[in-house]
């Protein structure tokens, strides 16, 4: 099975630590191994062997450490982001030609490189395959916002408050499993001159709107791994208890 992950973005959110460590080399958990190791790690464990890493800022400390990926039992390709072709979706579309090479059943899975996650991959992958719509995604069925929120009264009286409360709703956590027919719809915003090509803002609302997004709800623990204040705050515990167990 083929996965496609994003990890060549410059992490400005994440300086000035990234002026020095691409943001998916940052090391983590009790065994201090690199964030884009556990992703490749989970993956790995569910059935993925065959990685295209889309790399471009500081692309040369991942490929230094990861190499043709036989130390992770699978095999990397590696594609440098082409400026003209901005956004994920433009990305993805860069990377066509090995990310549909050796693809027997055409579809491939969509992981960004500052997630981490216990995500059954396997049962998503399954899940995609049974549905045969254009795209699945993963939501999580909760979400906790990072501030306090009040309850007010009409008049302006606050009458409570509640700090970071968790919301049941259903979040996108970006990860995805798409068709190669995807390139298509890629192709056609390339001819439109688009300037940025957006997976998740622009085209997953379109395919949804044509009813072609399939949904893979799960209660499984992620963590987004994006900012500086993320990264201290980072659930070390929650992080060895679920993904430890991929370096037994």
């Amino acid at each position: 099975m083929k996965a496609v992950i994003f990890c060549g973005g410059q992490g400005t959110r994440m300086r000035p630590l990234t002026d020095y460590i691409q943001k998916t080399m940052i090391p983590i958990g009790e065994y201090e191994k690199p964030l884009l190791e556990y992703i490749v790690r989970l993956l790995t464990y569910h059935g993925f062997n065959d990685f295209v890493f889309l790399t471009g800022y500081k692309r040369n400390q991942i490929e230094n450490y990861f190499g043709d990926g036989s130390r992770f039992d699978c095999s990397i390709a590696y594609v440098d982001d082409d400026p003209n072709l901005k956004g994920t979706g433009g990305a993805i579309l860069n990377a066509q030609e090995q990310i549909i090479k050796d693809n027997a059943d055409g579809s491939f899975l969509v992981y960004y490189g500052d997630i981490i996650s216990d995500f059954n991959l396997k049962e998503m992958y399954d899940n995609h395959l049974e549905k045969g719509k254009m795209a699945t995604v993963v939501l999580s069925p909760e979400f906790q916002i990072p501030v306090g929120v009040a309850e007010m009264e009409e008049d302006g009286t606050v009458t409570s408050f509640v700090e970071k409360p968790t919301l049941k709703i259903l979040a996108n956590t970006g990860i995805a499993m798409l068709k190669s027919e995807f390139f298509k719809i890629l192709d056609r915003e390339k001819t439109k001159g688009q300037k940025m090509i957006d997976l998740n803002g622009e085209l997953m609302p379109e395919l949804a709107e044509k009813g072609e997004v399939n949904g893979f709800v799960t209660t499984s623990w992620w963590y987004d791994v994006g900012t500086l204040d993320k990264i201290a705050k980072l659930p070390h515990s929650k992080l060895n208890d679920k993904l430890n167990h991929l370096f037994e």
